[in-house]
């Protein structure tokens, strides 16, 4: 029974149900073309390919050269589309300089608007002798088209989604036939993309480029459901005819070829065989795979210099070269696994490089068996081995089997271009282990719990915690540390309360001290203890946080911030209700310096908390925030770290209540973008000036100063808003500048003053 129970064991059964699970999700992917995993495995590919793009090989073994229609011939030049005796003048330029062909990323639908028919039509108050003499001239169409049928050229076409679209039709002459290798095999048409509908030039153009020296190409290309390309399909389907691509075209026309063979056998298609010796593989659906580089200016050639005779005879003679466009106004931007932004005419540069030097991806049909086997195995393996040799050790052995399957992935891509995903394996058999293996800790855990539900009544749930990582923690005794302490407590709270039962009272006390505890712990601050309205925070304990002032000053403002939204739901609770509405606000003290943290109490009972002379300011500090009108008081070790970051300004020199000696206290008035207002800048200087006068007992001087601070203060567009009331700060000093005129200091007063009250 006991060994029925360790093989069919909770561990193991999770470990079935995932594998299934995974295996499932695979073969539904493959059999019902739902498109998840391949999204997958094409992104797995796309890092290879950006790590390890194909290298750009040196200008006299690139085959292609770009003709750019880019920004600066379409300044020079005119806008597009340019007259069709500029095209034609480009074409016997490229020509007559030993291009193998030119070929166009463009499609000349409409006829030329400046044929003299046209112009002829256009000019108002033409005579009609002159009006039939230009009727009579050559279209420029036709000029276009006579310079094609002397030269190689293909021709660019563009399939369209929409049945509405384009122009429908069989093709000018068939270049493309099927060779089936198996009896068994169906016409590629079954496999290919197809479009309804097409975009062909006009058809004095379209009929100029046939033969043997002339051919169409479609220059489309498909993306991915993220915009990518990939891959650039052989062959399109459109009316049961066969069209190729751009690419395909202008080989088949550089070989000299009559047509191109579409190799097919009953999984699909095989590849294409554009010449002898030259045969693309291609996956079934007649895909194929560019391994592309990175973007390569050096193929690019302006239009202009093309048609001025000035661009580089070397980048033209003996080259394929294709028009196309990098100005962004025309729209014709792609982005492949190496680049987000190129010129789509670049994919079919890239493809052709790609093919001439046999460098493109194959994706091979035992990949999705290789794939599932590695699953499988894998699977089991995990199954086995996690609840019997333990995680530890088959995490040894799943990281060596995951590193192999990924090596192995990624030297078929590097050495032989053969993409195999091992991720998708690598991934399922990890959530396996890790599910079995929370599992197991999950039902040792249990075990546990009768011991930790005994602790937490005594310690904290964090303290639990702690001692179940470290029981040698349950001691006595602290650690010395420097650190920030923040202390927050509501204004007239009493007042408040007298408004609330006991169980108003705690659900107010709850929605104030949530956010306001979150905003403290999101910048790595420990709450200490909530005593009544009263919250009590610091930072660089436990954990060591290198950035404890700002982070606590930081939590300050945001407490603040949270004030405005939580008043306004509770004055709409209190309408509700029908109750008076007192809003709360909050004043809060820092102060930095050395305190003793750690397990404080009896030893029967103690808490994580802190002491020291620090706490004992910091919390002075919180108490006088009122007085001086501010909603953060800091102390001056605080201030002094944050002064160059922070909005801060000078508020006193005073003796606390419980000291022997005057400190420096601040006020936080705002953040970055206040402490670089020009305005802040002048109101922070202006208090300085206005206390070293004050402590310097000239009376007038300060008091002038004061005043001037109160009319700042009631400036609409002040960058501070709730961090301050600037009227209560200067009605204090006009109070004790009023009793010093009648009973001065001694003349050695340093300006300390001894507040009374906490």
């Amino acid at each position: 029974m006991r060994i029925l129970k360790s093989i069919f064991s909770f561990e193991r059964s999770l470990g079935m149900v995932l594998l299934v699970a995974f295996l499932g999700m695979y073969y539904a992917d493959i059999k019902y073309n739902v498109g998840l995993l391949e999204g997958w495995r094409n992104k797995v590919f796309d890092y290879y390919q950006e790590f390890k793009p194909r290298d750009i090989p040196p200008a006299e073994q690139k085959p292609v050269t770009i003709i750019d229609l880019d920004e600066q011939s379409l300044e020079t030049v005119g806008q597009w589309p340019w007259p069709r005796t500029t095209i034609a003048k480009m074409i016997q330029n490229v020509m007559q300089m030993g291009a193998v062909l030119i070929a166009f990323d463009i499609v000349f639908a409409e006829p030329d608007r400046l044929n003299p028919q046209n112009v002829a039509e256009s000019i108002l108050g033409l005579d009609e002798a002159t009006k039939a003499k230009l009727v009579s001239l050559k279209s420029n169409d036709q000029f276009l088209a006579d310079t094609i049928r002397r030269s190689r050229v293909v021709l660019g076409q563009a399939g369209r989604p929409s049945e509405t679209e384009g122009v429908k039709g069989p093709p000018v002459k068939k270049s493309v036939a099927v060779r089936k290798l198996s009896k068994d095999a169906v016409e590629p048409y079954v496999y290919i993309p197809k479009f309804p509908s097409l975009v062909r030039n006009v058809p004095v153009i379209e009929q100029a480029a046939i033969g043997r020296f002339g051919g169409h190409g479609i220059f489309s290309t498909l993306t991915g459901k993220d915009g990518i390309v990939r891959s650039v399909p052989s062959l399109f389907g459109h009316d049961n005819e066969y069209f190729p691509t751009l690419s395909i075209e202008m080989l088949r026309i550089a070989t000299g070829r009559q047509t191109v063979l579409a190799r097919v056998n009953e999984a699909g298609m095989v590849g294409v065989a554009v010449a002898k010796g030259l045969e693309v593989q291609t996956d079934k659906i007649g895909q194929i795979w560019p391994y592309f580089s990175k973007h390569d200016q050096d193929k690019y050639v302006s239009a202009v210099d093309v048609l001025n005779g000035t661009v580089d005879p070397a980048k033209i003679k003996g080259k394929l070269t294709i028009v196309g466009t990098s100005a962004v106004g025309l729209r014709d931007i792609r982005s492949i696994p190496t680049e987000r932004d190129i010129p789509g005419v670049e994919v079919h540069a890239q493809l052709i490089e790609a093919i001439v030097h046999q460098k493109y991806l194959v994706r091979p049909n035992y990949a999705d068996a290789a794939e599932l086997t590695f699953l499988l195995v894998g699977g089991i393996i995990m199954i086995i081995l996690v609840p019997w040799v333990g995680a530890k050790w088959t995490a040894g052995l799943f990281f060596l089997v995951a590193g192999g399957a990924l090596g192995t992935s990624w030297y078929l891509f590097s050495e032989n271009l053969v993409l195999l995903d091992a991720t998708y394996a690598v991934v399922g058999i990890a959530v396996m282990y890790t599910s079995m293996t929370y599992a197991g800790y999950a039902r040792e855990e249990a075990e546990r719990r009768q011991t930790r539900d005994a602790f937490s009544k005594y310690l904290s749930p964090d303290m639990v915690e702690r001692v179940a990582g470290d029981p040698g923690a349950l001691k006595l005794g602290g650690d010395q540390r420097r650190m920030t302490l923040l202390f927050c407590d509501v204004r007239g709270f009493t007042t408040i309360s007298e408004q609330f039962d006991a169980v108003g009272l705690t659900s107010l006390i709850n929605k104030l001290l949530t956010p306001l505890t979150n905003v403290i712990l999101e910048r790595k601050g420990t709450i200490d203890k909530y005593m009544g309205d009263c919250i009590m925070a610091f930072w660089n304990a436990p954990l060591d946080d290198d950035d404890q002032e700002y982070n606590g000053c930081t939590s300050a403002l945001a407490m603040l911030a949270e004030m405005e939204p939580l008043n306004a739901r509770l004055e709409q609770e209190a309408a509700e209700e029908g109750r008076k509405h007192i809003p709360l606000k909050v004043g809060l003290g820092l102060n930095t310096g050395p305190c003793v943290v750690g397990n404080m109490g009896s030893d029967m009972r103690f808490d994580y908390s802190v002491l020291g002379d620090a706490v004992n300011l910091a919390a002075r500090l919180e108490g006088q925030s009122k007085s001086y009108g501010m909603n953060v008081v800091l102390g001056p070790t605080t201030r002094n770290a944050v002064k160059d970051r922070l909005a801060t300004i000078d508020l006193d020199f005073i003796q606390v209540k419980g000291k022997t000696e005057g400190t420096y206290i601040y006020g936080l008035m705002g953040d970055e973008e206040v402490l670089a207002d020009p305005a802040f800048k002048k109101l922070q200087n202006l208090i300085y000036d206005a206390q070293e006068m004050y402590r310097a007992q000239q009376w007038n001087d300060a008091q002038e100063m004061f005043d001037e601070i109160r009319d700042l203060g009631s400036d609409a567009k002040k960058p501070w808003k709730l961090e301050a009331n600037l009227h209560t700060l200067c009605d204090l000093y006009d109070e004790r500048i009023a009793e010093y005129r009648v009973t001065p200091p001694p003349p050695d007063w340093d300006g300390v003053y001894i507040a009374t009250t906490k």
